[in-house]
């Protein structure tokens, strides 16, 4: 099947995928955190640095699997892929992109993600923004 004909992922299998990469990012940002933690004798844990570090490791996390291979481990097991239209992978400017517009999506209280039941492709505003789309793959044959 085309990459570009493959049916576009709806809003519940993404939520599923996001719930799969939560528990995993919860493990990443413990991590991170654990690995910060002895500068905070050096500099307070309000400081505005804090909260970037958290960020950028967020971001680091989708980033370097939305650009490579198009799938997070949630993605994987749900069988979704973020490309471009053209079925191409994204770009880093993409998935800046996507990033930044799904945290205002969720900070909406949802309404970026609930979006993908009005649109006729399934978009959510962090797709349409990056000009991205998710799709759903096909099944994979079992050997025999």
């Amino acid at each position: 099947m085309n990459d570009t004909a493959l049916p576009r992922c709806g809003l519940i299998r993404r939520l599923a995928a996001i719930v799969y990469d939560a528990i995993l990012l919860f493990g990443v940002v413990f991590l991170a955190g654990v690995l910060i933690q002895p500068l905070t004798k050096v500099i307070s844990p309000d400081n505005p640095f804090f909260t970037l570090y958290f960020f950028a490791v967020v971001f680091a996390f989708f980033g370097g699997f939305w650009t490579h291979g198009g799938q997070t481990l949630g993605m994987r097991a749900w069988r979704v892929r973020v490309q471009r239209p053209d079925g191409q992978p994204i770009t880093w400017g993409q998935a800046a992109l996507r990033y930044l517009v799904a945290i205002l999506s969720w900070v909406a209280l949802g309404l970026g993600f609930l979006w993908s039941l009005i649109d006729r492709e399934k978009r959510t505003w962090h797709d349409l923004v990056s000009e991205t789309v998710l799709v759903v793959l096909p099944k994979e044959k079992k050997k025999q």
